[in-house]
């Protein structure tokens, strides 16, 4: 019988973990009360400066529903909720020795282009941001806006553009996600600046994911 597309999925484990990870996470796993009952959870949970971010945590394998992905990997159950397979299939879960050490998700997946901007409306997304008046934008940030926030680890991007409306969509990283004086660093620095050095602006959007930020100060 031949082999089918959906057999290779189901055959294949939406995670796999390296050999040093899987001895991390059945040490720990040793560590909790009835490790048999638990199992290794995977899920994205959200989307941070364009890009996925995980939870990893150990909880009961009898609470996987149906559509749930849980599968073995040695010794060790490991579950991924429906609502994450996809985003994370053929992902691996690796163990680093970068600073203190730490378990890293290495996931060949990336959000879309609308789960990576919130709070731009598809259709400026559809635009892009290669036009001219964008890149003129672009170069603002550049050359007058993100040298002077760098000192505190700041970034201002252009994430979209509505050149009918001249409304410009800009996402804070760094330093300024997250911070409580980022949106008077947006009124009083970087959209003044942007209304002047590109008039055909009317106004600036800030749609960075504050409550993710190192310090977040949006709950």
């Amino acid at each position: 019988m031949a082999t089918t597309a959906d057999d290779l999925k189901t055959a294949t484990p939406i995670v796999s973990l390296t050999p040093d990870a899987h001895r991390i996470v059945r040490e720990a796993l040793d560590q909790e009360p009835d490790p048999a009952s638990l199992a290794l959870w995977l899920e994205v949970r959200g989307v941070q400066a364009g890009a996925f971010v995980y939870d990893l945590f150990f909880q009961a394998t009898s609470d996987a529903d149906e559509a749930d992905e849980v599968h073995p990997d040695g010794d060790v159950q490991v579950v991924v909720p429906a609502g994450s397979v996809d985003r994370l299939r053929g992902a691996r879960l690796e163990w680093s020795e970068e600073g203190d050490g730490g378990l890293v998700l290495v996931n060949p997946n990336s959000p879309t282009l609308e789960e990576a901007s919130p709070g731009v409306p598809p259709e400026v997304l559809a635009q892009g941001i290669t036009g001219h008046l964008a890149q003129r934008v672009v170069n603002v940030l550049e050359q007058s806006v993100n040298p002077s926030i760098a000192s505190h680890g700041g970034r201002a991007d252009l994430i979209g553009l509505s050149e009918a409306e001249g409304i410009a969509y800009l996402r804070l990283s760094g330093g300024c996600q997250g911070c409580a004086m980022s949106q008077m660093t947006l009124r009083q620095g970087i959209e003044t600046t942007l209304l002047e050095e590109v008039p055909e602006l009317t106004k600036v959007v800030d749609v960075t994911d504050h409550g993710g930020g190192e310090n977040p100060f949006y709950t």
